[in-house]
């Protein structure tokens, strides 16, 4: 018989010196394989197999493993490991240890899972040592709620800023970060209509999303892009809504008119080049990282150096015009000098202060050049303006579809290797948006 990956797995487990503490007959009551059932023998310390963890999707089981050895001796942290159930249904289904095996029950019925792994912040750190993964306790729905079992989380800056207290929203301690992701339906309330579970989601909370599962309001989901796969959905909510906001809403583009946009590199600043290219405008970005250079070239995208004294490269490319509107998610000194490369009459945006500094408005130049600056945050704007969140939504999966704001991920990871991620995002050393898989712990 050929065994599937999720017919294999006990026998790894049982490997785990610390997981797998003895083999014993004591009765389970709820112990995953059903109250019907008479209990079993069963490989593994109290506190690990207690947790076992099963969901059940048309009869095919899986299983987390989670907890500690007996005694309170770690075993190299809160996850034991990730593992899928032999074929509950097949009763030549065996796990051993030490060369005695437990037979699984034919046609066994496997509750819920139990538990779920969570990037955890429980304090506040300017250097991630704060967050942590652990098990949470999955928790009953809402009538009007969803459950979602996660695929995976597109990464933002405000995430990393959020785990410092250093971002306008401070959710209270603890809190998993993420803002955005995509997933299966996995569950829904009993007044939940239009979702069943199999369906494929994406969403845009402030908080959550660096986990296996998250529930939500059954309103808060949106049907994933169909030109999107789960990768590019979980990744494309925030900087395509801050590109339709910023551009279309605040900034008002227009056909050729002079966009400069800074921070090219990252995701929004992906996301606001295209989609001013989209909308007719003469796009400039600033970039130093050749192969970034090559990229947007290789889109009919016009570079200049990031370094100081951009300003003159914008005024020679422009022939003295200057940027009527300017994309600045990056701040300090790049405020500054946007400040000088804007035309009279240009709106500056502000999206966010990546280099740590907070610019200082020199109302001088804003009363000379009769600019505007406008601070763009597209969730706080449609919290503010419900009655454009329907427009803004389907404009942005229009876009999506039409592959004007088609993420670029760059690199992704495990959910095990959320911190570093996060590192790898604060280097800004990616370009696009940075994946976390919740697939992997």
């Amino acid at each position: 018989m050929v065994v599937s990956k999720r017919q294999r797995g006990i026998e790894e487990i049982a490997r785990c010196p610390n997981a797998v503490a003895k083999l014993g007959s004591q009765a389970m009551p709820d112990n995953g394989f059903g109250r019907d059932r008479r209990a079993l023998p069963y490989v593994g310390c109290w506190n690990a197999m207690k947790k076992i963890a099963a969901g059940c999707s048309q009869g095919e089981p899986e299983a987390m493993f989670w907890g500690t050895a007996e005694g309170g001796h770690r075993t190299g942290g809160d996850v034991l490991a990730r593992r899928l159930l032999p074929d509950a249904r097949n009763p030549g289904s065996r796990f051993r240890r030490n060369g005695r095996s437990a037979a699984v029950c034919p046609n066994t019925k496997l509750r819920p899972m139990s538990t779920y792994l969570a990037l955890v912040c429980d304090r506040l750190s300017d250097d991630l040592s704060g967050l942590q993964l652990r098990a949470l306790p999955r928790r009953a729905l809402e009538p009007s709620e969803v459950r979602v079992r996660i695929h995976g989380a597109g990464l933002n800056f405000p995430d990393l800023l959020m785990t410092r207290g250093g971002y306008q929203f401070k959710p209270e301690l603890p809190f998993v970060p993420g803002m955005e992701g995509s997933g299966t339906v996995a569950e829904c309330g009993a007044q939940v209509s239009g979702w069943r579970p199999g369906d494929e989601v994406c969403f845009n909370e402030k908080t959550g999303a660096l986990a296996q599962e998250i529930v939500l309001p059954a309103t808060a989901l949106r049907r994933r892009p169909q030109q999107l796969d789960l990768d590019e959905a979980a990744c494309h909510h925030v900087t395509g809504l801050t590109a339709v906001v910023a551009l279309e809403v605040v900034g008002k583009l227009q056909p050729s008119e002079r966009l400069l946009v800074h921070g090219a590199r990252g995701g929004v600043g992906h996301a606001c080049a295209r989609l001013g290219q989209y909308l007719g405008a003469e796009v400039i970005a600033t970039a130093t990282d050749p192969q970034q250079i090559t990229a947007l070239a290789a889109l009919g995208i016009r570079t200049v150096s990031a370094r100081p004294g951009f300003r003159d490269a914008v005024l020679q490319h422009t022939d003295g015009h200057g940027a009527d509107v300017v994309v600045d998610p990056v701040g300090g000194d790049v405020f500054d000098e946007s400040m000088r490369a804007v035309a009279w009459g240009g709106r500056l945006l502000v999206l966010g202060f990546a280099s740590g500094r907070i610019a200082t408005l020199a109302t001088n130049r804003a009363l000379i050049k009769g600019l505007a600056v406008f601070g763009v945050r597209a969730g706080e704007y449609l919290r503010r303006h419900p009655e454009q969140r329907a427009q803004v939504f389907a404009r942005v999966e229009a876009l999506a579809n039409q592959g004007v704001l088609r993420p670029l991920i760059g690199c992704s990871y495990a959910l095990g290797e959320a911190v570093q991620a996060l590192q790898a995002l604060e280097g800004r050393g990616v370009p696009g948006k940075i994946l976390v898989r919740a697939d992997g712990a």
